[in-house]
């Protein structure tokens, strides 16, 4: 990386030093039963008034305060051991990004050769047939530390933006890359220290190579031996995979795509030249999503709207990932998929690692992107490389452009990703038994603090919870 100096996430409690004696809000822990009031809780798909329900937290989950309240055997069992006023502020589900290339000056594409971008003295990895095999081992070992030190460093400034799970995605790579990134990633629980790591989302290689993108169109390939293929590709790091972008028209792609969604891995569809006939075998397939609408495939037509067509179905319509920055799909645009298809609108940030460090020149999956003016681009600003957005702020531009609710806005961040990945039922809403992965923001969708397992692990500048603990 290049153009710019390192600049870290924002710190995880904004400009705050708690003092250690301070029983506030963030010494909060996962054992203490809390009750949040004073909260306009999303559930349901409503906005509740902030005097009408409480939520309790336990253990990093959602309770059941009648349940405890029959099984206490006095009034003091009963009562929370923390009790958090959230000022009238929505609380709702954290967000789920499921498609983030990285951010912070961190590129999960590139971790495997340069796992701090170029941030360090420590040198890119690289194959020499001269250097001893010990030596090599330990500077692998070196290089998977850091590796993984700069996946929880994005994993901890992404709180700021109320996400509390996300899917790391890499680009099309060769083989050897994704061979050594199987060695770097595992789905890692979050704490009040970072965000849960989900499964990989691996966008490519086999995908159009007319709708390659920012992509290097070197390693583009066509799954044509079907799952065998992609399992041959993809090695160990098949089974820390969440999500697959495929484009369905390539040879191969369908049974691929049929064995992977039998084996429990999500499919989208994108980077695709599919016609609508195409695009909807792909669905037949198992295909539940596409994969940044508008962007890398064909362009609506009346006669064949190819992907786009989908959210026209008449019976099965999928999911539709929307980057709603302003650059990747006019605002129009946007309102036109939400209205064809409310229920489907899944946003996500697609960032790449400049996101968080302003203008400059950045790398992602190995390309130059220059940043100018909120765009990212390569090949001298014709072609769109991800973008520097953060899911909070695609929150308000999303109920910006589509005149949608607040609380549609934030399921299209929480719970419709839980349901793309097949997760809601721990994730993406704020019902017993989920996970206590809550975002506190007030009116104008404003981050203030943001929760994991119920622990606050982020709690913006200027901003204080009032907290009773029971004595």
């Amino acid at each position: 990386m290049s153009g710019s100096t390192k600049s870290h996430p924002p710190s995880l409690f904004g400009t705050k030093e708690v003092p250690s004696n301070k029983r506030g809000v963030l010494s909060i822990e996962k054992r203490h039963v809390v009750q949040f009031c004073n909260a306009r809780i999303v559930r349901n798909g409503r906005l509740s008034d902030a005097d009408e329900e409480y939520l309790w937290t336990q253990d990093g989950r959602i309770i059941d305060p009648a349940a405890r309240f029959w099984e206490a055997a006095e009034r003091r069992k009963f009562a929370a051991d923390v009790t958090v006023d959230c000022h009238g502020l929505i609380l709702a589900p954290g967000f789920i990004d499921v498609q983030i290339n990285g951010g912070f000056g961190v590129d999960f594409s590139t971790l495997a050769f340069d796992p701090t971008g170029g941030r360090s003295s420590l040198p890119t990895l690289t194959d020499d047939s001269k250097e001893n095999s010990s030596r090599k081992r330990k500077r692998e070992d070196e290089h998977r530390i850091k590796a993984r030190e700069s996946i929880i460093e994005l994993a901890q400034g992404i709180l700021a933006h109320g996400v509390t799970s996300f899917c790391p995605t890499v680009i099309t790579s060769s083989a050897d890359t994704y061979r050594r990134l199987g060695l770097l990633f595992k789905r890692t629980p979050g704490s009040k220290r970072h965000a849960n790591v989900l499964g990989m989302h691996l966008e490519g290689p086999f995908i159009s190579e007319l709708k390659y993108g920012c992509h290097p169109i070197e390693f583009v390939k066509k799954p044509e031996g079907g799952y065998k293929t992609v399992e041959k590709m993809y090695g160990r790091l098949l089974a820390q995979t969440d999500l697959i972008t495929i484009a369905p028209e390539l040879k191969g792609s369908l049974q691929a795509i049929h064995t992977l969604t039998k084996k429990g891995i999500v499919v989208s569809c994108g980077h695709s030249m599919a016609n609508l006939e195409q695009a909807e075998e792909g669905m037949s397939a198992g295909a539940k999503m596409v994969t940044h609408l508008f962007n890398a495939m064909q362009p609506f037509h009346h006669r064949d709207p190819g992907l786009l067509g989908l959210l026209g179905g008449k019976e099965k319509r999928p999911y539709y990932g929307i980057i709603s920055d302003g650059v990747h799909a006019h605002p129009n645009s946007v309102r036109i998929a939400y209205r064809a298809h409310p229920g489907g609108v899944v946003l996500i940030t697609d960032a790449m690692s400049a996101m968080g460090l302003g203008e400059g020149e950045f790398k992602l999956g190995g390309a130059n992107v220059t940043i100018r003016r909120n765009k990212a681009t390569v090949n001298n600003g014709s072609v769109l490389a991800g973008s520097i957005a953060t899911m909070d702020s695609c929150v308000r531009n999303f109920k910006s452009f589509t005149g949608c609710s607040s609380v549609e806005a934030l399921k299209a961040a929480s719970l419709n990703p839980a349901k793309v990945l097949g997760i809601q039922q721990k994730k993406g809403q704020l019902d017993i038994g989920c996970d206590a992965d809550m975002v506190l923001l007030d009116e104008d969708l404003m981050v203030k603090a943001t929760f994991v397992g119920g622990e606050c692990a982020y709690l913006s500048p200027n901003f204080d919870l009032k907290c009773n603990f029971r004595a």
